[in-house]
């Protein structure tokens, strides 16, 4: 078996989530047996996720603290203990959005435990509440960035998008950068590896070569992460570079400012 393969194909993350039927568990089970590397892998994704999961308390209502208080104040409760099994997902992301309420639900059964502390210091009730509103924005910003890549990584592997890269020129010799671009519905992406930061009066503008005439496909600053959505570019380009310009573009290409440039290789 190639383990590289096997690793790959996501059946590791499958099986620590619970999607697989009893036949494919057993079947991962046994390998995990004859392959140590498979047991490696395992451990670091069950540690993501345990991180990940734990990382995804949400803020409660306002309406929680009173009704907490009252039912303190009423009597003192017995200990009780919350089980909560969560279901299959469709990915680590979607799974850590639903198991964020079991965080929720067991940090109200902790503060209602420990309720004597809290009487004494109202002050941590009201920082748990802050933090817990600071780790659900840290986790909307992180499923906002998984669902970014997922995108990316869609476009980059679509047979239909042709990757041109464009190298640097006399100009930028270091510079970096590469489109995405599908002749047929007219899309083009960017990715820029390195590419130098600009002054505020300054930015990139990417540019389409089409029957031997430059066509504005968008300005870009050199700080962008993962692709970006560019202008539309119909069939026929046969170059693509960048330009420095003022800020908000040009309709004309400064030719002595091109910092990257590359040819379309016609399949």
């Amino acid at each position: 078996m190639n383990v590289e393969e096997y690793i790959s194909s996501g059946i590791l993350e499958s099986y620590a989530q619970g999607e697989l039927s009893p036949t494919e568990r057993g079947d991962v089970e046994k390998n995990l047996r004859l392959y140590p590397e498979l047991r490696k892998e395992l451990a670091i994704i069950e540690e993501a996720q345990e991180a990940l999961l734990m990382s995804m308390a949400i803020k409660p209502k306002a309406s929680v603290k009173e009704a907490l208080f009252a039912k303190i104040n009423a009597s003192q409760p017995e200990a009780k203990i919350v089980s909560i099994t969560p279901g299959p997902t469709l990915g680590l992301w979607r799974f850590a959005a639903a198991a964020s309420v079991m965080v929720a639900l067991i940090s109200s059964f902790l503060a209602y435990d420990y309720h004597g502390k809290w009487k004494k210091s109202d002050a941590n009730l009201t920082q748990l509440l802050a933090q817990n509103q600071q780790v659900a924005q840290d986790y909307n910003k992180v499923n906002n960035r998984l669902e970014q890549i997922e995108n990316d990584l869609n476009v980059a592997n679509n047979p239909d998008f042709q990757r041109v890269v464009m190298k640097g020129t006399p100009n930028a010799p270091t510079a970096l950068a590469a489109v995405y671009w599908n002749a047929t519905t007219k899309e083009v992406y960017l990715s820029v590896q390195e590419m130098k930061a600009l002054s505020t009066e300054k930015q990139y503008q990417l540019w389409a070569i089409i029957d031997g005439k430059p066509v504005d496909a968008g300005v870009f600053d050199g700080d962008i992460a993962g692709l970006m959505k560019m202008k539309n570019i119909a069939s026929g380009a046969t170059t693509f570079a960048v330009t420095i310009e003022p800020k908000g573009g040009k309709t004309s290409p400064s030719l002595e400012t091109m910092q990257v440039a590359g040819n379309v290789i016609k399949g």
